[in-house]
């Protein structure tokens, strides 16, 4: 199914934008103002009471190097990171972009390795060089696309490679290429056949190992990671059924929509990557009015159950597809719906929850207490669906699930004053031992120069590789849309300790 071409960008930049800020913010300004009231005794204690919790611990310093394939999407399951040798910050790339008044560009890709960040923006791709200052001309490189990306793929291979989907200049997402991170090569290009339906609303992306897998509602493709040549495509034709996403990494999810009359029901199906072969299928109840699949294995899916906002997960076995657990998310906020308002929609990716091998850590829905907790992260057991360990948040820090780091959890916690720092922190569940891996401030920027970076994860994404923590919008457009000006498009914190 196609949900047709995008409407014009003034049906969903300003109005729409500016609600979507408003609910987004509004618990922030409450605490702000209150955040303000208390700095000075929260200067007492709060940069002492980090070294307290982690204790004496280092970290993941007993990680092995995993063993991977090139073409292997990176796991963080088996690539650890290592406790920096100071938690103290630095600014390790930073780059702003001039905005006209009334631009707003949308930006759906980030890409990390452990010397470039890289970024989509429109129809360029750019890479930034990873440093120990701030570098004026940090630019690496700059790859130029036939037209706007459709889909992305947040995974990257081991060996640092990823796909996009691009729409040419006649308005369809019918073209898929691969590019190297590191170096802004792009490997290889190929037009997705039948693709006349494929718009930035309904087009995903995954990648898995050696194979770079589409689907856009009325069909899909699959490519060869190493030389583009297709290995099996779908069409609509005359099934009521087709692929309508899919999720990458260790295995390869689909999404598939039945339509009959007027309702939609739901299946997952496992499939085996170079064939399309199906190894086993999960229907999902009717009812549901969406799904999303944040995890291919173990699996995970994430259900809209009488709601359009996510209500529950199912854990299912990895070989049968069989039922494990239902976990109901009623006081936690998954974050799953679709980036930028339903466009660049990723369904195998939820901001608010992250699976390990046998854990799910989701976020809770913030607090309306005063001087309680902002809110917490939760780990369930993914066999049994019950909570097993809690990581709290603190007044007016709230946490966010990053990333695994072996059987460890990477979290990102925010800050709301100039006293309290915000964090990225190891937490190991099973432990309850958190390790801070690097402290730092954000800058809040000026109106005149617009330099605020943001770190709500309704309208950024946060990522944290080789010892990097990175912060990246979805969209780039100034706060004041009567005006233009400079704004962030990538920031970047590091160690300021030396290596040795």
């Amino acid at each position: 199914m196609s949900f047709g071409p995008p409407p014009p960008p003034s049906a969903y930049t300003q109005s729409a934008l500016a609600a979507d800020r408003s609910r987004g913010r509004r618990r922030r300004r409450l605490l702000g103002a209150i955040a303000a009231a208390v700095a000075l005794v929260l200067c007492v204690g709060g940069g002492l009471l980090w070294y307290h919790s982690a204790g004496s611990g280092k970290g993941r310093t007993d990680a092995k190097p995993a063993r991977q394939s090139p073409d292997d999407v990176r796991d963080n399951r088996l690539n650890t990171e290592r406790a920096p040798v100071s938690p103290e910050g630095q600014t390790v790339v930073k780059h702003d972009e001039d905005l006209a008044k009334g631009v707003t560009r949308y930006s759906p890709g980030v890409w990390a390795t452990d010397k470039i960040v890289a970024r989509a923006v429109a129809n360029r791709i750019t890479g930034y060089k990873i440093g120990t200052s701030l570098d004026p001309d940090n630019t690496a490189w700059t790859l130029r696309l036939d037209g706007s990306v459709c889909a992305v793929s947040r995974d990257v291979t081991v060996d640092g490679r990823t796909a996009v989907v691009v729409q040419p200049a006649h308005g369809i997402c019918d073209q898929v290429l691969m590019f190297d991170v590191r170096t802004g090569k792009q490997l290889w290009k190929q037009k997705i056949p039948a693709a006349d339906f494929a718009y930035v609303s309904d087009t995903n992306i995954a990648l898995t190992r050696g194979v770079v897998a589409i689907a856009w509602g009325d069909g899909s493709a699959a490519y060869d990671m190493d030389s583009g040549k297709r290995l099996w495509n779908t069409t609509l034709a005359t099934s009521q059924c087709h692929d309508m996403g899919y999720a990458g990494g260790p295995a390869l999810l689909a999404l598939v929509v039945c339509k009959q009359s007027d309702e939609k029901t739901y299946r997952v199906e496992k499939l085996a990557p170079r064939s399309g072969k199906v190894l086993w299928r999960y229907p999902v109840s009717k009812g549901i009015q969406a799904v999303y699949l944040p995890s291919s294995d173990p699996p995970v899916i994430a259900v809209a159950a009488g709601d359009l906002t996510v209500t529950d997960l199912i854990t299912l076995d990895p070989d049968k597809g069989e039922l494990r657990a239902t976990i109901s998310l009623k006081k936690y906020e998954p974050y799953c719906d679709p980036e930028i308002l339903g466009y660049f929609g990723v369904v195998d990716k939820c901001t608010g929850i992250v699976v390990g091998r046998d854990r799910v850590f989701v976020m809770s829905k913030d607090s309306t207490e005063l001087f309680k907790p902002a809110n917490h992260i939760t780990a369930f057991d993914l066999g049994k669906g019950t909570a097993v360990a809690t990581f709290q948040g603190r007044e007016f820090q709230s946490v966010l699930p990053v990333r695994m780091n072996g059987d460890d959890l990477i979290l990102y916690r925010g800050s709301l004053d100039d006293v309290q720092p915000a964090a990225m922190v190891d937490w190991n569940p099973r432990t309850g031992e958190e390790t801070p891996y690097l402290l730092f401030h954000l800058p809040q920027g000026t109106e005149k120069y617009g330099g605020k970076v943001q770190d709500n994860p309704e309208f950024s994404f946060i990522l944290y590789r080789d010892g990097h923590a990175f912060f990246v919008p979805y969209q780039l457009e100034f706060d004041d849309y009567r005006k233009g000006g400079s704004v962030v498009s990538v920031f970047g914190v590091g160690t300021a300790g030396l290596k040795h």
